[in-house]
């Protein structure tokens, strides 16, 4: 008897703490905000009229990725022109999941933002060949390069993926987003370099 009454309280603690620990994670997770877009330190606050401080932006660091004819591309190419420059991998699952918005926003915006989808090529994991592999599988037509020297992701501490970084038409970067966006947080980033 007194066993079983042991083990009743071990088992009603047990679900106190599982119903506990649920509250709390349905409570804390209403309070997260789902848009991780962030603003660089040296881009004015949106709606910010105040000129209280004055800072020269900083230009975006340029760097050297390659076609799938193995060109080389700069991101000072594309200087003049907004730009949403996303760093992927074909074996990371949020890559995959934020890559249709990245391809309707990349088919709406033709010729008014340019969309720079960087593969983080190491060669080992992820290679040209698995990368263009997977965008022809999913019939993808953004523009993709791959980072095989690792250029572009050193020039932006793009260690985590997926990372994108909304750059404007004079070259500064003004927000950028770490993990998986969704089409609501993409268009928020490109209104902002618009």
């Amino acid at each position: 008897m007194k066993n079983k009454r042991i083990l009743l309280i071990l088992v009603l603690i047990f679900a106190l703490l599982i119903g506990g620990a649920s509250v709390l994670y349905s409570r804390l997770s209403n309070t997260v905000e789902s848009d991780q877009l962030a603003q660089t330190e040296d881009a004015p606050a949106a709606g910010n009229t105040e000129e209280t401080v004055e800072k020269e932006p900083i230009i975006a660091p340029d760097f050297t990725v390659y076609d799938l004819a193995g060109k080389e591309v700069h991101l000072s190419d594309y200087r003049g022109k907004p730009v949403v420059l996303n760093f992927w991998a074909s074996w990371c699952g949020p890559c995959k999941m934020e890559m249709p918005h990245f391809e309707e926003k990349s088919k709406e915006l033709a010729g008014k933002v340019q969309f720079l989808m960087v593969n983080v090529t190491d060669g080992g994991r992820e290679t040209v060949e698995t990368a263009s592999a997977f965008i022809a599988g999913e019939g993808y037509t953004f523009p993709v390069f791959y980072d095989t020297a690792y250029s572009a992701s050193s020039a932006y501490g793009a260690y985590s993926l997926p990372t994108t970084i909304f750059i404007n038409a004079e070259g500064h970067a003004i927000a950028q987003a770490v993990g998986a966006i969704d089409s609501a947080t993409l268009q928020k980033g490109i209104d902002m370099i618009r």
